[in-house]
């Protein structure tokens, strides 16, 4: 064989295997950054929103401080999981924008490109970002939902001896417990302990020396040296008094039940199942990644702004017809459940409408003609 036909089956093959061209990966690169950037600033602001109501419940003591940590990690899987949709969409709007501002679309232009060009470059990462969406919503959403449930499930057996602090009143069960201690060793030796126990016809108050809460054999105990207690009715006299050198006290766990709401069910479950409203959180579900492919659809045509509009001229308009869009949706969902539409329509009529706006932006900004010579045409190699 010549070296001339080697080098030329060498050049054909270049040509074929450059399936992802220059402007692709440029694209792609900067909508990827985009999205992480604009997906961690949403996440971080519900998310601090969120973590803040969980430690006002640490700092009262309706959960334990264990289990902020876990509780913030979990909330951070939902919010991805929520917000991927809206941040995809505002990212296409960004990138898009920039390059018609910054007079690049009219260099993709020159060198045969058109609005399909930039649609196989934006869904070269649409399409991953699609089934990383269907897994946040399918899979890691439930499972966070449940752990998240699981968790303070856990924690309230506990609730009693949660957020015992040296030198703050702790109160519990509704005011039944109050709880004080002075200080508290870094062995976990309490002094001076104030406890007060309130049943429905008696009230209890024990003053001890040291303290420790310690699980024993028959449970979890609370263990008082060197004090004194008083057991009576409040108002009469026959209170009676006594004094001990170790006084113990049982901490009972709270018996709750747990119950699994329908977001925290597993998505295998809800497809087996012919309930009207598992079917609709199915259709909820999917609606998560079917957003960020009609979203991108509808970004791209709404991205083109005119070069004195600045990177944002459109978000505005974006954001008013994403809000419009999760009403929709909400709308949807709602006419599911009750039985005002089919159940096989679920969010079709939210999602034609995405399509017939995007084929309207189109069409207005290139026109019938324009779109057949643009699909004919070849994307830039």
């Amino acid at each position: 064989m010549s070296q001339l036909s080697i080098e030329s089956k060498k050049k054909g093959a270049a040509r074929s295997y450059r399936f992802v061209s220059v402007l692709d990966r440029m694209i792609t690169r900067d909508l990827l950054k985009t999205v992480m950037a604009v997906l961690s600033v949403l996440v971080i602001i519900i998310v601090s929103r969120k973590f803040i109501r969980v430690l006002a419940q640490a700092i009262e003591g309706k959960i334990s401080n264990e289990i902020v940590l876990g509780l913030l990690g979990l909330k951070i899987v939902t919010a991805i999981g929520t917000f991927l949709p809206v941040a995809t969409f505002m990212a296409i709007l960004m990138v898009i924008g920039r390059m018609y501002r910054d007079q690049e679309m009219a260099a993709v232009a020159s060198a045969g490109g058109g609005i399909f060009t930039i649609y196989r470059a934006v869904f070269l990462l649409i399409f991953p970002l699609s089934l990383v969406a269907a897994g946040f919503s399918l899979i890691a959403t439930p499972w966070a939902e449940t752990k998240m449930t699981q968790l303070i499930h856990e924690d309230q057996k506990h609730a009693d001896i949660k957020g015992i602090a040296a030198g703050r009143f702790s109160e519990y069960g509704h005011g039944d417990l109050v709880f004080y201690t002075e200080d508290i060793s870094k062995n976990n030796q309490m002094k001076n302990v104030f406890v007060q126990n309130r049943t429905d016809d008696s009230l209890g108050i024990v003053n001890a020396k040291y303290g420790k809460i310690k699980r024993l054999p028959g449970g979890l105990y609370l263990l008082l040296n060197q004090g004194e207690r008083i057991q009576g009715v409040p108002g009469e006299k026959n209170f009676i008094i006594e004094e001990f050198k170790e006084y113990a006290v049982r901490i009972e766990k709270k018996e709750t039940q747990l119950q699994q709401e329908r977001y925290e069910t597993p998505s295998n479950l809800l497809w087996r199942s012919d309930d009207l409203l598992d079917i609709a959180e199915m259709q909820n579900r999917l609606s998560i990644p079917l957003s960020v492919i009609f979203l991108s659809l509808l970004a791209v045509p709404l991205a083109k702004i005119s070069p004195r509009g600045g990177v944002y001229g459109s978000l505005i308009v974006a954001l008013l017809i994403y809000f419009v869009y999760g009403n929709l949706k909400r709308v949807s969902h709602s006419w599911v459940v009750n039985e005002v539409i089919p159940v096989s329509m679920g969010y079709f009529g939210v999602y034609l409408l995405l399509l017939l706006l995007t084929a309207f932006l189109l069409l207005r900004l290139y026109g019938a003609k324009g779109l057949l010579m643009q699909f004919e045409t070849r994307g830039i190699a």
